[in-house]
């Protein structure tokens, strides 16, 4: 569910027409609901109410610091990948003891900064990444609670680029190097071994998949507590799916059901990392038509955002439903809706039944709250867009739209070119 519905032929975000947004803030812009990402962050969080858990959300998905600090207050702990993700969360006030440290490329910059906040544990993606925080740990005194990301070889049957969790994959370690690297792992000095940790990919519609990468689990956590490590943290990562067209995926109380038999008798506390599942449809991206275009084979709706912007649909052909921000009973045209950038890739969608609209116009591109503006860029020089979190009647802009003077900020011309 989402709080963006019409009310009088017009697009509201809660209480505020989304058109008032554009004409204050302009376009394009990113407008996020408050009462959506609240009530999605609870439900998926109290499916789990029966079981000791943490639900650390998925920093990736959307980093905004009014975002993380909306969840920080509802209890969340944070999924990070980056040292840059650990410090957005910090700033927000997310407690160290709930931030989990993913990703296959940690620099000894990001883990010292990590063993110096003393964050939960870091999940460990490789043997060498695991003696290089050994190593740092102990060079700086302190201790490192990790958990070794296992690939259980499980295809998750989504889009190859965001498949995590088979052989194939650059995560993790496989199932057969495991328990050999764990017993490895607890023998290093400066190194606690506390949890582990999986997860198979992103936007699963389905829920068997994370039963099967479960059972898996299961039998490695048994497995090593024969050999003397006990597990305190089972870090099931996120993945779980939002409906962008026609998917149906599994609500968070199903996803709970078909997993917690799984979890009977493992005495861990249990990590999910929900990104997508909590933001997506909490988000849209507004733009503005600039023009239409016909050519003898096409129908152009071209507007202000591009593939900077929301570069999905260009990079894994996503789908996105488009919407008039004002309904109409104008009759339908078949279109591409292609933005600004020098690209013949630079589309929000294609062959896509439209409305027919004018210049001057607004559109609303749906479920762009995960994965929107963490991924825009400023290629073609393009300002990123304003971020406006809307509670009730009333719209906050929580990130200022960039300047071209932002663009050029961070540059130097040397001496010799002056």
């Amino acid at each position: 569910m989402h709080h963006f519905q019409y009310r009088d032929g017009r697009l509201y975000c809660e209480d505020v027409p989304v058109e008032h947004i554009a004409q204050e803030v302009g376009t394009p812009c990113y407008i996020y609901s408050h009462a959506t990402l609240r009530h999605h962050f609870t439900v998926f969080d109290q499916a789990f109410a029966q079981l000791p858990h943490l639900t650390c959300y998925s920093v990736k998905a959307n980093s905004n610091l009014s975002i993380l600090r909306l969840f920080a207050s509802l209890g969340a702990g944070v999924d990070i990948v980056s040292g840059g993700e650990l410090f957005r969360a910090r700033q927000a006030g997310i407690a160290s003891e709930r931030i989990v440290y993913s990703g296959v490329g940690k620099t000894q910059e990001e883990i010292d900064y990590a063993l110096s906040e003393d964050i939960l544990m870091f999940n460990i993606e490789s043997s060498q990444e695991l003696d290089a925080i050994s190593q740092r740990a102990a060079a700086l005194g302190r201790r490192a609670r990790i958990a070794l990301r296992v690939n259980p070889d499980v295809d998750p049957k989504t889009h190859p680029y965001i498949t995590t969790g088979m052989e194939k994959n650059k995560f993790g370690v496989t199932m057969d190097e495991a328990v050999e690297s764990y017993s490895r792992a607890a023998r290093l000095p400066s190194v606690d071994v506390v949890g582990v940790d999986c997860h198979i990919g992103s936007q699963l519609t389905d829920v068997q998949p994370f039963v099967d990468a479960l059972k898996r689990l299961r039998t490695l956590v048994a497995r090593l507590a024969e050999i003397g490590i006990h597990i305190r943290f089972l870090d099931l990562g996120g993945g779980l799916g939002i409906t962008y067209d026609r998917e149906t995926p599994p609500h968070p109380t199903e996803y709970a059901q078909a997993i917690v038999h799984e979890l009977e008798g493992l005495h861990c506390t249990v990590i999910f990392e929900p990104g997508r599942v909590i933001v997506g449809n909490a988000g849209i991206l507004l733009t503005k038509v600039l023009y239409t275009k016909k050519t003898p084979k096409k129908h152009f709706v071209i507007v202000d955002a591009g593939m900077n912007d929301l570069i999905r649909p260009s990079l894994y052909g996503s789908y996105h439903h488009i919407q008039s921000v004002v309904s109409t009973d104008r009759p339908t045209d078949t279109v591409d809706v292609v933005g600004p950038i020098c690209e013949s890739g630079d589309f929000l969608a294609r062959e896509r039944a439209l409305p027919q609209v004018e210049p001057g116009e607004y559109l609303a591109v749906m479920s762009a709250g995960a994965y929107g503006f963490t991924m825009a860029s400023n290629y073609n020089s393009r300002p990123k867009a304003a971020e406006v979190l809307v509670r009730g009647d009333a719209a906050h802009v929580i990130r200022v739209r960039e300047t071209w003077e932002d663009l050029v900020r961070a540059e130097r011309i040397p001496e010799f070119l002056r």
